[in-house]
């Protein structure tokens, strides 16, 4: 896989700025990341992250509500932005000769939102998150399985124990004056990583990101992240069980892991694909394909920092078959793995589908750019991209079952497990 090419680059007020030209296509992508989310809200003061994810497509003092979507698509563009526990991030992919157009946006309503904010537009975003809320976790069978296993994962008072979407009994209550503070505090060009990729000529670029950025002060107060240290274990399973209007049962299996970015983290990634990904591996095989107890399973990662990352296996059960019958057989696999290890033929697998997987994501400007990003904002090391591949190869089987021995065992994992709940039988 050839070298992405990685220039970086600071401005005097802090940003950091990231580059890497690429003209095999006249498009570019801008990925601006804030190193803000969830995890940085304080109690009673929740959702405030997610709500700005919002709120910064309504519009500033130069540029009108909706009209950040409405320029970018009538340039023949796509924009939109994404939360998590640790950042938030805003991303414009672009025809080459509009890169102006996103770097002018982006730095317009980072130096001009807070002179345009007014009451209506909180109350109508407020209720924006409110049916997202209601269409993505009340409304959908097995909605909640995130915000349940965050409740179990984290002790109460951690900063990733709340919901992304947070309270809304704190979003209710949340003024002007305390979402302006929030944005005050946060949002600042030394809280922020901007990657630029794609067909663009860098000195130019990087004029354009000094003209748009380079007057925006920097925020020396920015408040400091809360301790995300954890103990090292559970002590003991954690366990919930809900009754629901699910059609059949389905289980989540978690575990808190090593940090992102760790060598043990890219350890259970490995496990995680040897688990789960593609019909040759361990769980699909056995529990779909041998035994046909499960319909579906799928396995994930969420690449958090701190020692508070997550590993998730969930298994949905066939019509007909129990959740008693499927967890032993779901663990049985996950047992023999960990004590016998795979098999080199098993690694090649998930080493070949890895690479091949990485490789077409960085054909697409735009995952390059969110990948550079993530590295820059949360190692402060963008070069990590070229070494996505080779940190993942170099795991070999002792390591997979170390790292499944350290993390996934009976003292330190969740169990949620959803099952039908009778519905009353109409009169």
């Amino acid at each position: 896989m050839p070298d992405i090419p990685v220039a970086r680059h600071r401005l005097s007020n802090g940003l950091r700025l990231t580059l890497s030209h690429d003209n095999s296509v006249p498009v570019v992508a801008v990925n601006l990341r804030y190193a803000v989310g969830s995890g940085n809200e304080k109690p009673g003061r929740t959702g405030f992250a997610h709500l700005f994810e919002h709120l910064m497509f309504q519009g500033s003092t130069n540029v009108a509500k909706g009209e950040h979507f409405s320029l970018v698509e009538a340039s023949g563009g796509k924009a939109n932005a994404s939360t998590t526990w640790d950042r938030t991030n805003y991303f414009e992919r672009l025809p080459s000769h509009e890169l102006e157009l996103a770097l002018w946006l982006e730095s317009d309503r980072l130096r001009n939102l807070l002179p345009a904010m007014t009451q209506a537009k909180l109350d109508n975003q407020r209720d924006v998150v409110k049916n997202e809320r209601r269409w993505g976790v009340d409304n959908q069978p097995y909605g909640s399985w995130e915000e349940r296993l965050q409740t179990l994962l984290f002790p109460e008072g951690h900063p990733y124990q709340h919901p992304i979407l947070g309270s809304m009994e704190d979003l209710n209550r949340a003024s002007l004056a305390d979402v302006s503070d929030f944005f005050a505090a946060h949002y600042a060009p030394n809280n922020a990583v901007l990657t630029i990729v794609g067909d663009f000529d860098p000195s130019a670029a990087q004029a354009l990101v000094e003209r748009y950025f380079g007057s925006i002060p920097a925020n020396s107060a920015i408040p400091h992240a809360p301790s995300k240290l954890l103990e090292a274990t559970f002590g003991a399973e954690m366990r919930e069980t809900v009754l629901e209007r699910v059609p059949v049962p389905r289980l989540y299996a978690a575990c808190r892991t090593p940090a992102f970015g760790s060598a043990s983290f890219t350890a259970l990634v490995v496990a995680m694909d040897l688990l789960g990904v593609g019909r040759a591996s361990r769980l699909y095989r056995a529990l779909l394909r041998e035994q046909q107890l499960a319909h579906s399973v799928s396995i994930f990662a969420f690449p958090e920092i701190g020692d508070a990352a997550i590993f998730v296996i969930s298994a949905t059960a066939r019509p007909g078959i129990g959740h008693e019958v499927l967890e032993p057989a779901m663990w049985s696999e996950v047992e023999r793995l960990t004590t016998q290890g795979p098999t080199d033929d098993e690694l090649e697998r998930v080493r070949n589908l890895y690479a091949t997987g990485v490789e077409a994501d960085l054909q697409r400007v735009g995952e390059r750019a969110d990948r550079l990003s993530m590295y820059a904002c949360l190692l402060d090391e963008p070069e990590r991209i070229n070494t996505e591949v080779s940190r993942y190869i170099e795991v070999d089987a002792d390591r997979v079952r170390e790292a499944l021995a350290v993390s996934l065992r009976p003292d330190h994992r969740a169990v949620l497990t959803y099952l039908p709940a009778e519905v009353p039988a109409r009169m």
